[in-house]
């Protein structure tokens, strides 16, 4: 892939976008590096739908994830649960209000805000809740409004068993939500399919749903970094960065 890339810009190629066009302005040496790579970001928003095929970068809004899985253990609790065929959208509508880099660190760490980020699946979960034995099934969807997460993406160098360097190695995400000013969650088959109850339930986590928000945000970002740590290493593992940023 690294290859085909090289080879499209130094043929002339004419390419759907010049990324050079929204990045060649940024100089790794400024201060003003990182607020101009923010602004390109967002310039791009456009293109998170369609991909950028000439640089072998493929849709990710929405994004599809085949198994997101999360264990948790504490006092009263200790469950696992896997959600599958999860889709996630709103990347097209967010914005990156804050970007930072530390080139020495290898990490880029931003603060994005989405206007509605929606999640939705299908999920499997066994554990036992304060003493008592759980196990179900079934779908669910998840709607954040007005949230704010930031993601940190780092690259750290490895070396083989001869200790020589690892080109490319994977990268790692890690996100964490700062906020959300409302969530809709909607879990189906929640009371074993008991529809009087389940709507109740329904109708209790989505009017108090503040406290059990700190429940959720381990949840939200396992789910998020997972699914990005994919985007990433599935677009970018080998995107050519010297051939877009200069220096």
């Amino acid at each position: 892939m690294l290859v085909f890339v090289i080879v499209s810009l130094f043929a002339g190629v004419k390419c759907q976008v010049d990324l050079a066009n929204f990045f060649g302005e940024c100089q790794k040496t400024e201060e003003t590096f990182d607020d101009c790579v923010k602004d390109g970001l967002n310039s791009l928003r456009a293109y998170f739908k369609t991909g950028l095929p000439d640089y072998s970068i493929a849709p990710f809004d929405p994004f599809f994830a085949a198994e997101v899985p999360q264990k948790r253990s504490g006092p009263f609790f200790n469950y696992k649960l896997i959600l599958r065929n999860v889709t996630e959208s709103g990347w097209t509508s967010s914005q990156i209000n804050k970007f930072r880099t530390d080139f020495n660190k290898n990490f880029i760490e931003f603060t994005q805000f989405f206007p509605d980020k929606k999640l939705s699946g299908l999920y499997e979960i066994e554990g036992t809740f304060f003493g008592n034995k759980i196990t179900n099934q079934g779908s669910w969807n998840l709607n954040l409004l007005d949230y704010v997460q930031t993601m940190t993406v780092t690259r750290k160098p490895r070396r083989d068993a001869n200790g020589q360097i690892i080109p490319n190695p994977p990268l790692k995400v890690q996100v964490n939500v700062q906020s959300c000013n409302k969530l809709e969650l909607h879990i189906g088959h929640l009371a074993g399919g008991r529809t009087i109850v389940e709507n109740m339930l329904d109708w209790v986590i989505n009017n108090a749903w503040q406290p059990g928000f700190v429940v959720l945000r381990p949840l939200i970002n396992d789910l998020v970094g997972t699914a990005f740590t994919e985007i990433l290493n599935k677009n970018f593992q080998n995107f050519p960065f010297e051939k877009v940023f200069p220096n």
